[in-house]
């Protein structure tokens, strides 16, 4: 019973890790095919009996293609959810195979070793032979394995000898002596060899299903995820972008291309073979994305960078033509490829894992090489790290265009925030201006993340519609992180924490370039124990030599106040001191504001090690000039902290005020804070 549980084991294993999956490809290629319509044209003598008829038949025309179109949709995801069964059927299957042999070979072990002491030593053998001890022997052709039967013991023994042929000649010499020995020679069947030929085969079995089950589940997102014209029931359009104005003009000409080519193709033009979209995160270059194939009415293939990347050699490449495949079958169509950076990283010559990563990036490049003047494909790609990418993708021919998608200025957040505000219930009191205006450096993604948080703080207050109060309350939020009210902390920590507060916003009241202070509060919130906010009023896209000495000033308020007043400084400025070093460093190796140093930029990010990049890197400047940067930066970070201390010694008296009233309300707001100034 055993083997034969064994064999269907093995059995079941094979025959389902055999079947594809996407069993159903023919059907989803056709799934993709763009329907056109025809129209017929109406001459002028046509009655409008005729006109009356033809409309009711285009209409159930459509009709009919929308059912055919819903029908192949629902068996494309009933064949997802098939290919789901089977990979979890074989995962079972395989670890029921794993334990059932394990137990099996446990418990053969543990037979072996209650049989030990049954086994006749060969020598002991030869001796009872000779001794005429021995009743009976029983042996199969072409073993070494005897069951030996004592005349003095009831149960049989067994035994092993070295050689067959010397042992038979052992019992005829016996015979010939007299010493009557009853051998019984049988022939092994099939069926008991078949426990040793199992047992020989199991480990490859094992190891072939276990190969079998991750190149299926690697090869799960090997065609992408397409979004065809049926699937797209809301269209995503460039209506649906707020901001970005000068982004979708320079991608106008794409849609136009996807649709009139010809118009293009006549004139001897090529439209750009691939666009970049490069930015920092959540600035909408997914959603920009969508918005051509939604404006342009076609196909729309999206995968991930990641999706490329494989632990077997060769998918990732297979992957990168299977995707072009499937594009030029669809036709004209759009390629997203988010987060290119994960397979279009510089080459190395490094081995393993970033020879594969070589592959896939080559087999890339040869893709968009193989375009023809027919193929209308747009290869769109998005990346938050676009200095990280090869040459050879940048060139003429492959990504023409390089658009960068930056964060909005104060009108494009007014619009952002319109867009995401259109389902919410605001009250008369919120002014998306004044919001606009006071997000400044936020992205799209955290507007819309901003209103979210108001619409559920609106929720939980079982408010009937969201006020300026969740909308303060949300921004706070999706800054510095969630409210930790119930966290004990003793009066010498809030003391603390209220006079390093205090320091910040203090020593920014008289720095003329410092924003003014929005917020203070000494109630943790993620993992500062406090903070202050500043409120901006106008978007920077540079920064002056002054400006950045006065936030580092502003940075190492905290720490000088509790220097000052405390007699003794605290891990609370850990970030505050990291963020001023990192913007003494900007100043002296990037910027060129440093008389010592020069003007002269000494090494940059490209010399981080990311994504395949090699770890060993060629210093750009001298040991000597290595130590002349560390001076200089010392003697920046030293004269902002005591311009800090200066600050604060003139004016201890509103700094001990204000840390008063954070002692005794936990939060200040900015008009409050600038109360306690007006005060003689």
């Amino acid at each position: 019973m055993r083997r034969k549980i064994m064999t269907a084991f093995v059995c079941a294993i094979m025959t389902i890790s055999v079947i594809p999956v996407y069993a159903d490809d023919t059907q989803t290629d056709q799934a993709v095919t763009t329907e056109v319509s025809t129209e017929t044209a109406a001459t002028v003598q046509e009655t409008k009996r005729t006109q009356s008829k033809e409309q009711l038949k285009k209409k159930t025309t459509s009709k009919k293609h929308t059912k055919t179109k819903k029908t192949k949709l629902k068996k494309k995801e009933e064949n997802k959810k098939l290919d789901v069964i089977k990979l979890v059927i074989l995962t079972i299957l395989l670890i029921a195979l794993i334990v059932v042999s394990i137990v099996l070979i446990v418990k053969r072990q543990t037979n072996d070793d209650e049989q030990d002491d049954k086994v006749l030593a060969y020598t002991e053998l030869v001796k009872e032979i000779q001794n005429k001890n021995v009743e009976k022997i029983e042996m199969t052709v072409g073993s070494t394995t005897l069951k030996v039967k004592l005349k003095d013991e009831e149960e049989e023994k067994k035994a092993i000898i070295p050689n067959t042929q010397v042992f038979m000649e052992l019992i005829q010499s016996q015979t010939l002596e007299g010493n009557e020995i009853k051998l019984e020679q049988k022939t092994r069947s099939v069926i008991s060899q078949i426990p040793s030929y199992f047992f020989s085969i199991l480990p490859t079995a094992i190891m072939v299903a276990l190969f079998i089950m991750i190149y299926k589940m690697q090869g799960l997102g090997d065609k992408g995820q397409v979004y065809e014209e049926t699937e797209r029931k809301t269209k995503i359009t460039f209506d649906d972008i707020a901001g970005l104005d000068e982004e979708k003009a320079e991608l106008k000409e794409i849609v136009e291309f996807l649709k009139e080519p010809k118009r293009f193709t006549e004139m001897g033009a090529k439209i750009p073979k691939g666009v970049l979209l490069y930015g920092k995160p959540g600035t909408g270059k997914t959603l920009i994305a969508k918005a051509i194939a939604g404006e342009a009415d076609v196909p729309f293939i999206s995968m991930s960078g990641s999706e490329f990347i494989e632990m077997f050699a060769g998918l990732g490449a297979s992957r990168v033509r299977k995707l072009f495949e499937k594009a030029r079958k669809i036709s004209p169509c759009i390629v997203f490829i988010d987060e290119i950076d994960a397979i279009g990283s510089r080459r190395t010559s490094n081995s393993g894992a970033e020879t594969e990563n070589n592959q896939t990036l080559n087999q890339l490049l040869v893709e968009m090489d193989g375009f023809s003047s027919e193929e209308t494909i747009i290869v769109l790609a998005a990346t938050n790290r676009p200095e990280m990418l090869d040459k050879a993708l940048l060139r003429p021919g492959r990504f023409d265009r390089q658009i960068v998608v930056g964060l909005p200025d104060v009108r494009a957040r007014e619009q952002i925030l319109e867009v995401h505000a259109r389902k919410k219930k605001l009250a008369d009191d919120i002014d998306l201006k004044i919001v606009a205006k006071n997000t400044a450096g936020f992205s799209g993604a955290d507007l819309e993340n901003v209103l979210n948080e108001a619409a559920l703080l609106a929720a939980r207050r079982n408010l009937k519609e969201i006020h300026e109060k969740e909308i303060e309350d949300a921004m706070v939020k999706v800054t510095m992180g969630p409210e930790k009210t119930t966290r004990v902390r003793s009066e010498k920590e809030k003391r603390l924490v209220a006079y390093h507060e205090a320091g910040h916003a203090v020593v920014s009241k008289f720095l003329p370039t410092q924003d003014a202070v929005h917020e203070i509060s000494i109630v943790p919130r993620g993992m500062a124990g406090g903070y202050t906010m500043y409120q901006p009023t106008e978007d920077k896209s540079f920064m002056s030599k002054t400006e950045m000495i006065e936030q580092i000033i502003s940075l190492l308020g905290g720490r000088a106040s509790e220097e000052l007043i405390l007699d003794d400084i605290s891990t609370g400025a850990s970030n505050d001191i990291e963020r001023a070093t990192k913007i003494a460093n900007s100043m002296v190796t990037k910027y060129g504001m440093s008389q010592r140093v020069g003007t002269i930029t000494l090494g940059s990010d490209q010399n981080e090690v990311f994504l395949g990049r090699d770890f060993a890197q060629e210093k750009t400047y001298s040991e000597e000039t290595a130590g002349i940067i560390d001076e200089e930066m010392k003697r920046i970070l030293d004269t902002c902290y005591n311009s800090a201390k200066e600050i604060l010694k003139t004016h201890e008296d509103k700094l001990h005020a204000v840390a008063k009233v954070l002692l005794e309300k936990e939060k200040i707001t900015g008009e409050e804070f600038e109360a306690i100034f007006n005060e003689e």
